[in-house]
């Protein structure tokens, strides 16, 4: 189980920071930002993907409430414009940005700093699993984006993202060949960018 045993050997304002949503076909990749305070209950805290949807709104309301959080996006047009590591990074310094105190150091999920990161930081390869201030962000981070993603699913229905996110299933795929691609479908992914040079060869 994640714990602040990192966080405590570092010292200070420490805010743990991770990422959903780089490998969807539609819609921003969204990045949170946690600083844990010292009162904050950690019982039931854990990496975003081992928590049942219900378990994860619950501790998302918590942290809301116990913890700073900052939570931030990259768009659809910034992922096609920069790709999509580096939209991730924007996110990321989006969400720190949007701390209400900056922090002395950040901890990130993953092997990767992005490059304007103005604080002094560590990537965490499983950082999910270790520490309770990413763990924390990626559930915050989670429930945030797929309750997004199922408002988008009412602009653009048909894709079923309330309850693919936006990933490449089965269904998502199908609609995709059915009715296209939309505004919030990243057009820099191969499978996005193959359905759209079908249908231009199929309308020329």
């Amino acid at each position: 189980m994640p714990d602040l045993l990192m966080e405590k050997e570092i010292g200070g304002i420490v805010a743990g920071v991770d990422e959903v949503g780089r490998g969807p076909w539609a819609g921003p990749v969204v990045a949170a930002a946690v600083v844990l305070r010292p009162d904050t209950p950690l019982d039931g805290i854990a990496d975003s993907k081992k928590l049942s949807p219900v378990r994860r709104r619950a501790l998302a309301a918590r942290l809301h409430e116990t913890a700073d959080v900052s939570i931030a996006a990259a768009s659809v047009e910034e992922i096609d414009s920069l790709n999509i590591l580096e939209a991730t990074g924007l996110a990321m310094i989006r969400a720190v940005t949007g701390l209400s105190v900056a922090p002395d150091h950040v901890l990130i999920d993953g092997n990767r700093i992005p490059k304007d990161c103005r604080w002094p930081a560590t990537a965490v390869i499983g950082g999910d699993g270790r520490s309770a201030s990413i763990a924390a962000a990626s559930i915050c981070a989670k429930v945030y984006r797929d309750d997004l993603m199922a408002r988008l699913d009412a602009t653009y229905p048909g894709y079923g993202w309330a309850r693919n996110a936006g990933y490449g299933t089965r269904e998502h795929r199908e609609a995709l060949n059915r009715l296209g691609p939309c505004p919030e479908h990243r057009k820099s992914f191969r499978p996005i960018r193959e359905i759209l040079t079908q249908r231009i060869g199929i309308t020329s």
